[in-house]
């Protein structure tokens, strides 16, 4: 990328040289205990265990908090603006380096990190930049919680945390599959869409965070969507029946009259009325940053207490530590100011 494609870039190019003896400091200490991390870059040698770090994407953010990191710096959420509320605490006087697609490069070279967490499906083209801030790893995507975690804790030695984290998450999956196969009996497994009104459209999602927990989980997709991709947009309520699924997750911003309106439109039309999962009074409004935003262990937790509260299932001993640590606002999502929104494909990947 040249100062032609990006605009200041050659101003960063300046920065890089007058910060470069701060920047690689960390890197060109004893490198006797240097370690390799591989990521979706390639291999990063870290000298030592990071101590300033950059997140670049929500699940990575989310991640650290998990960890009990508190980045210098962070992007700014797509909801919640400008940090998801389940995370405000945590993130109180953290900096803010732009959107996820487009971070300010300057401020991220301006705050020092020793670490930068990307994701080569955002940043793939800024990589050599961020390579001259800091050391720098990659995830391969960006909903992909489990890696994430994984990857966070690679580069910060926090191995024994992410264990943890990952050892609750599988024996809640479990519990989870056990009772909700125990509830429903014949009636398991059930075909589960996961829809988001938006006040034009209605998309129906495949893939990305939300899919591929209820995967995890043991849903099946419904019928329509299988070999599409991250999914479909519908524009039109004669579109309905591809609706059709067992259970309806539905991702709704309340505070957008628009969608609102978009929202009783469909539903009052008569085929909406006719779909399985309405007649079965199965169609649960969800929290859509936890769905399909926050990208994290901790939203996963949440994606999860959301399903054993819609399915009435006890919860024994509660998610990992820090998720039952959550307030109850964490799972309440409001829109706020208007974001740039992703295309309908990298939405579903990303989040």
């Amino acid at each position: 990328m040249n100062a032609h494609t990006r605009p200041g870039s050659r101003w960063l190019a300046t920065l890089l040289v007058l910060l470069a003896p701060w920047l690689a400091a960390p890197v060109l200490g004893d490198t006797g205990g240097a370690r390799l991390v591989t990521h979706a870059f390639g291999d990063t040698r870290l000298s030592a265990t990071p101590q300033r770090i950059v997140t670049l994407y929500q699940g990575a953010t989310d991640s650290a908090v998990a960890l009990g990191i508190t980045p210098v710096g962070v992007v700014d959420s797509w909801l919640e603006p400008p940090m998801y509320r389940y995370l405000r605490d945590d993130l109180a006087s953290v900096e803010h380096v732009g959107l996820e697609t487009q971070p300010n490069l300057e401020k991220v070279a301006w705050l020092a990190p020793d670490l930068i967490v990307a994701t080569r499906f955002r940043h793939g083209r800024v990589r050599p930049l961020l390579e001259q801030i800091a050391p720098t790893v990659a995830s391969d995507t960006v909903f992909d919680f489990e890696a994430t975690l994984r990857l966070v804790a690679e580069a910060t030695g926090r191995e024994a945390r992410a264990r943890e984290l990952l050892h609750d998450w599988d024996a809640r999956v479990a519990d989870f599959r056990r009772r909700i196969a125990a509830a429903l009996g014949d009636a398991w497994p059930q075909k589960a869409a996961v829809v988001r009104f938006k006040s034009d459209h209605v998309r129906l999602y495949s893939t990305g965070f939300a899919g591929s927990i209820l995967e995890e989980l043991g849903f099946e997709q419904p019928t329509a969507v299988r070999d599409q991709g991250w999914g479909m947009k519908l524009t039109s309520e004669e579109n309905i029946p591809v609706l059709d699924a067992d259970v309806l997750f539905v991702l709704l911003e309340p505070d957008d009259p628009a969608i609102a309106r978009n929202y009783r439109h469909w539903t009052s039309h008569p085929l909406w009325q006719r779909l399985e999962a309405v007649q079965a009074g199965r169609v649960f409004e969800v929290d859509t940053v936890n769905w399909i935003m926050g990208g994290g262990i901790l939203a996963a937790n949440a994606m999860l207490d959301d399903l054993y509260a819609h399915y009435r299932l006890a919860t024994p001993g509660g998610p990992a530590e820090h998720v039952s640590a959550l307030p109850d606002a964490a799972r309440c999502s409001t829109a706020a100011a208007p974001r740039p929104e992703l295309p309908e494909e990298e939405e579903a990947t990303a989040c």
